[in-house]
């Protein structure tokens, strides 16, 4: 299946679980922490700028924003987990729907997990990542901000994440710098090969 990333529209903003997208088009899901650069990432895979919105304030993001991509499939962009500012209710709030969102049968064809190239993954990162992997469904963790890192320091740093994480030798782990575009065709790649099988 050949698709044109360049053609993406947003669909909606889904608020609680009656509203999730199920028509039949394979899913793929974008999780990360509030500061971690996801919409930025999005954006450079979509060759678009500010198409997923880019929040001046971390957190912006609320609710589950769907974009269709070339009629094919879906980026589902879950709200930025981790950011301090928010009040407690809103932070209950965005717990019940991921819960409600994980716990959905089929939803997630793949999981993509935005993480920070420069440090170990949060203990909310662990948590994202198990919640992926309670799904059965395929997950590539994407290191980004790998243009803040100097070139020693880019293995290392990978080989922790992965271990952090506890990853498996079959899980991508796709060095990514969302600002130079590096990691970018590999990660369309392996998204294409994914919403195929």
């Amino acid at each position: 299946m050949a698709i044109n990333f360049n053609k993406a529209e947003f669909v909606l903003s889904a608020v609680k679980s009656d509203t999730f997208v199920r028509d039949g088009r394979p899913q793929v899901t974008f999780a990360g922490r509030s500061n971690v650069g996801k919409s930025s990432v999005i954006n450079r895979l979509l060759g678009r700028k500010n198409f997923a919105r880019v929040g001046a304030t971390p957190g912006k993001t609320n609710q589950i924003n769907y974009f269709r991509i070339d009629e094919k499939i879906y980026f589902t962009d879950l709200p930025g987990y981790g950011y301090a500012k928010v009040a407690k209710e809103e932070r209950d709030r965005w717990g019940r729907l991921m819960e409600s969102y994980f716990a959905a049968e089929g939803l997630i064809t793949l999981g993509v997990l935005i993480v920070d190239a420069r440090h170990k993954p949060t203990a909310d990162d662990v948590t994202m990542c198990n919640w992926f992997k309670g799904t059965g469904c395929p997950l590539i963790v994407v290191a980004n901000k790998l243009d803040k890192l100097k070139a020693r320091e880019i293995e290392p740093n990978l080989a922790l994440i992965r271990k952090t994480l506890e990853l498996n030798e079959t899980t991508p782990l796709i060095p990514f710098s969302a600002e130079k575009g590096t990691g970018k065709t590999e990660l369309l790649a392996a998204i294409t090969r994914y919403c195929e099988e």
